[in-house]
């Protein structure tokens, strides 16, 4: 199956076209046309699978008809964080460059006056964090009338961020006749409850089952004495295989003490966590993307809306406090068609946490130098895929510049996803939170809208 046989303008194929993309995945196969049919959706789609796009690409045939009037945004799509909203606003440029639509980006840290001249101008679409936009709104200075289309993304991670009493009060205050769009990487009880209140016969559309791995990446865990993790994992990055690394850890502290760490030990590191501004975290990024340095040390403010090419290795410094999230962290390797390897440190601390989190993708995760796990019960391994052989550990070390293997052809948008609520919530005191608000500069495609 091709775009064109998804019911797309010739104008957005030709932009598809142009971004190097030449089938859809199965989620956008999927979406697309029940989209442009004005269907209501619930779409559940694994991270790395090109979820923004399937949602995004039929908008903008949706909206090429119409106008925008002042203050009344025709569609609206809530996202959990400003990475995500920036993300999706960087798609609606890149598939949106043949149509004029014009777009604002509604969320913290930026300042109001700005966004209100972007409102009053009139905007086909309307990105925003719910914390913001009802902040505009009760300050008279948005009217939701006009918005016939709702996109409500990264569902449970809205429900993980406490955004859920946000978004039933936002959705009391749309059309009732009115398209809705929600999309997740799991369904929990509570999402489910959401769909089913502010949804009109909804089309499900699932194509992995809710919060399984990629079964492209090879997972493995090490059991390590806690006082001797970082020596550890010293050894796993001299591995000849670990082209570039994204490390997560559980908090803010630890990942400016490992950064620094694998520094003095030799590594070209860099680090991405919540109390960084963000313009130092997008140079941070981009020194990760341009291969400046091959590690990235980072808060699980990079677990989901973070999209790298050829990241080969990702590993868990500390076991993920919220099952869900383990899902997202390893899934920003293996992605479109590669393969990657993800590597869980567990302590003796850690034996409930990565039990916990075994329960929930349904298998048991190999130890580093075992067998590959087993695959759950009852399920086949899809055809054409197989986990990578397990690595030997190298102790010599080697030039941290060395470059990742040419990128594969890629076959379609991707997009990412987001973690589900936690089995048990870290004190305030220790966990990363989350952020949504802005503290650079407004990129100027997002006043401006899309040009022809």
């Amino acid at each position: 199956m091709s775009f064109a046989d998804l019911g797309l303008s010739d104008e957005l194929l030709r932009a598809v076209t142009d971004a190097g993309y030449t089938e859809p995945t199965p989620i956008q196969a999927a979406t697309i046309p029940s989209v442009l049919m004005m269907r209501d959706i619930i779409g559940i789609a694994q991270t790395g699978t090109g979820k923004t796009a399937s949602f995004v690409l039929p908008m903008i045939d949706i909206l090429s008809q119409g106008r925008a009037r002042a203050r009344m945004p025709r569609s609206l799509i809530l996202e959990p964080t400003r990475e995500l909203a920036a993300q999706v606003a960087e798609n609606f440029e890149k598939y949106g460059k043949h149509h004029k639509l014009s777009m604002a980006l509604l969320i913290g840290g930026v300042q109001m006056g700005d966004q209100v001249k972007a409102l009053e101008k009139g905007v086909d679409v309307l990105i925003a964090t719910p914390g913001r936009l009802m902040d505009l709104f009760e300050r008279g200075k948005i009217l939701l009338t006009g918005c016939h289309l709702l996109v409500i993304d990264e569902a449970d991670r809205m429900l993980d961020m406490g955004f859920i009493p946000d978004i039933e009060n936002i959705c009391t205050k749309l059309p009732a006749n009115r398209q809705t769009l929600l999309f997740s990487a799991t369904m929990p009880p509570p999402i489910k409850k959401l769909a089913d209140r502010f949804l009109s016969n909804p089309k499900s559309i699932e194509v992995a089952r809710p919060a399984t791995a990629n079964t492209s990446i090879d997972q493995r865990k090490l059991k390590v004495d806690s006082r001797r993790k970082k020596d550890a994992l010293i050894d796993l990055l001299r591995d000849e295989a670990v082209k570039t690394a994204i490390i997560f850890c559980n908090r803010k502290t630890t990942v400016r003490e490992l950064s620094q760490s694998l520094k003095r030990a030799g590594f070209s590191a860099g680090q991405i966590q919540g109390d960084m501004e963000q313009a130092e975290r997008i140079r941070e990024l981009d020194r990760f993307k341009t291969e400046e340095i091959n590690i990235l040390v980072a808060s699980d403010v990079a677990a989901r809306g973070l999209d790298v090419k050829g990241v080969s290795h990702v590993f868990n410094y500390d076991v993920p406090w919220h099952p869900d999230d383990y899902v997202h962290r390893i899934g920003r390797t293996g992605r479109a068609g590669r393969t990657g390897v993800a590597i869980t440190m567990v302590t003796s601390a850690d034996a409930e946490a990565i039990d916990n989190i075994e329960k929930l993708i349904g298998t048991t995760i190999a130890p580093l130098d075992g067998a590959p796990a087993a695959e759950p019960a009852g399920e086949a391994e899809p055809e054409g895929t197989a986990a990578p052989a397990p690595r030997k550990r190298s102790r010599g070390g080697r030039s941290r510049t060395a470059k990742d293997e040419a990128p594969k052809p890629r076959s379609a948008p991707k997009a990412e996803a987001a973690p589900a609520p936690a089995t048990r919530r870290p004190r305030q005191d220790e966990r990363e939170e989350p952020d949504d608000g802005w503290n650079g500069p407004i990129p100027s495609f997002l006043e401006q809208g899309f040009s022809s």
